[in-house]
């Protein structure tokens, strides 16, 4: 039942010294042994949700979901007995769709629109209570098959205007945030500004993200921009250089008035290697200065390289949670938390076959705060306090 999208699978690149490719390697030393046990009779409902208590703090806790998975009609009937529906439901006040806004789920021909699965999370997150991130209006994949063979130099502009125009026109006033541009960095492919050698770079031009974000603007207004980019987070030569780069590319927007109103940093983390630091908060704060919000809008922990069982990774995963939000959620500028994904049954990684996926061991990984039986992990825990401790309750 599970959307895919092959392009959605490979895009997740985790940059070099990001992920360990060769052997298997035990548990940091910096991982704490209480991250491993969920008590029996742990309370995740009402007001010890994760919605609950990022609500009391100002924050926005969401989910990344496929919206054929939800049973809508018996959730607005207030009969449904999916527990997956009833999960995003309870503890989400933000979700966004995993593929259904991108241009390949939106765009069966160059002359159509199909936003039955779109609208259908609209309608869920309504019924919900809960905001809606748009994700994406420009990325150079998730394409539809037939881009390749009618996007030229000559019609691209209006292709990509056009789209922005329908798809956050059609969502005007109801779009909490727009990923409008999306992964639009990369400086390995050599170029003196930093930007990626995309489709749309090649067809349009650099001018091509300001023009999406200018017709975002004007299409909906109301929603908050923002450009949404991976392999930011580390502090190894290769995502310090890219940071570098998306900041400059930033302050670009900022000094040619280029309506722009957050970053989104991914966060695809690891559970071993390097981690998170002292050039992540520096770059949350750089934002801040240019008056800009930071969303963590795609986060998750990867096992494949750990070699030990299933408890030791839960407590891997969970203290890399807990260590990264308590290191960017302490930020002002940083109110909006979103993994990409709720339960391991549904996450990208565990449906991928590439090596940065699989496990030596052959057991699926656990990066999500629930299992595939809807059970919270570790992690679970781990966000609830990492939440608690990076905001006070709201008077």
């Amino acid at each position: 039942m599970t959307e895919t999208c092959n392009s959605h699978l490979t895009r997740r690149r985790f940059g070099q010294g990001a992920l360990a490719m060769g052997a298997a390697v035990a548990l940091p030393g910096w991982l704490r042994a209480s991250d491993g046990a969920v008590p029996a009779n742990l309370n995740i409902s009402a007001g010890d949700s994760l919605r609950a208590h990022a609500a009391a703090r100002g924050l926005l806790y969401g989910v990344a979901v496929n919206p054929a998975l939800l049973d809508v009609d018996g959730f607005s009937a207030g009969a449904t007995s999916d527990g997956y529906t009833r999960l995003v439901a309870e503890q989400a006040n933000i979700v966004v769709a995993e593929n259904a806004m991108k241009w390949a789920g939106l765009r069966p021909s160059a002359g159509s629109f199909d936003f039955s699965q779109a609208d259908r999370l609209m309608r869920f997150a309504q019924l919900a209570g809960q905001r809606l991130r748009g994700h994406n209006l420009c990325w150079h994949e998730g394409l539809p098959a037939w881009f390749k063979t009618t996007a030229t130099k000559d019609n691209a502009r209006l292709l990509l205007t056009q789209h922005i125009q329908t798809v956050a026109g059609h969502y005007r006033g109801q779009i909490h945030s727009w990923d409008v541009v999306n992964e639009a960095v990369e400086p390995a492919d050599g170029r003196p500004d930093g930007l990626r050698k995309s489709p749309w770079l090649e067809l349009i031009g650099p001018e091509y993200i300001e023009l999406a974000f200018q017709t975002a603007a004007a299409a909906d207004p109301q929603a908050k921009l923002t450009y949404n980019d991976y392999g930011i987070e580390l502090d190894t030569p290769e995502q310090a250089d890219k940071r570098g780069q998306v900041l400059l590319l930033l302050r670009r927007f900022k000094a040619r008035g280029v309506p722009i109103h957050a970053m989104g940093v991914q966060s695809h983390l690891q559970a071993d290697g390097p981690q998170p630091g002292a050039g992540l908060q520096s770059f949350i704060r750089e934002c801040a200065k240019l008056d800009l919000e930071v969303y963590v809008t795609e986060m998750d922990v990867n096992t494949h390289s750990l070699a030990d069982g299933p408890e030791a990774q839960d407590a891997a995963v969970a203290a890399t949670y807990r260590k990264y939000l308590d290191m960017v959620l302490v930020e002002p500028n940083v109110p909006v938390v979103l993994t990409w994904g709720i339960t391991s049954a549904h996450s990208w990684i565990n449906q991928s076959n590439e090596p940065w996926a699989r496990r030596k061991d052959g057991a699926r990984q656990r990066p999500l705060p629930f299992d595939d039986n809807l059970k919270p992990t570790p992690a679970f825990l781990a966000l609830r306090e990492a939440i608690d401790a990076g905001r006070p309750v709201r008077g």
